[in-house]
């Protein structure tokens, strides 16, 4: 089945910051560093497709934009496997254990810390609508191809594409 056309983009754009706002040094959180930190993680079905999803409209940074990752921000004193597992039942209903990697993301709107985490899912999926208006599943060669040619969250290629590499590199 062919992905979904895009629906209409908010005209809303995220902020940018100067670049003499943003760290240059950015200890992760979770060794009591000063960056935040995202949970994130990539949801796969028993058939291999990925879970993709479009932002609410009312979603603040980004909103109207597609995601290949599910998750937000660590909260004090959170683990990102927590993180990970509150963000996958408030917007899902799944739960998640299993951190990949963590790395620094210098490709936003300033530097942060992601734990990508993976997870087999259920075809059918309970999506909160104020936070997800529209998913559906993609195969890997339909995922690459909406990345060209869909607005994205910054987040979604850099952890896409690392989530590609560290699943070859362990296979």
């Amino acid at each position: 089945m062919a992905p979904p056309k895009p629906g209409p983009i908010s005209a809303t754009s995220p902020p940018i910051l100067p670049t003499t706002m943003r760290r240059h040094q950015c200890p992760d959180p979770q060794q009591g560093g000063g960056c935040t930190g995202v949970a994130v993680t990539v949801c796969r079905d028993e058939r291999g497709r990925f879970l993709l999803h479009r932002r609410s409209e009312q979603l603040s940074p980004f909103p109207g934009l597609y995601e290949v990752v599910v998750g937000g921000a660590v909260d004090v004193g959170e683990s990102y496997e927590q993180a990970a597992a509150r963000e996958l039942a408030e917007e899902l209903g799944i739960r998640v254990r299993r951190l990949l990697f963590t790395f620094l993301n210098r490709r936003c709107l300033s530097p942060h810390w992601l734990g990508v985490h993976e997870v087999v899912v259920p075809d059918a999926v309970a999506a909160d609508p104020d936070e997800v208006a529209w998913h559906g599943w993609l195969t890997e060669l339909e995922l690459r191809s909406a990345l060209l040619e869909w607005r994205f969250t910054p987040d979604s290629h850099e952890a896409f594409s690392r989530y590609l590499a560290f699943r070859t590199a362990h296979s």
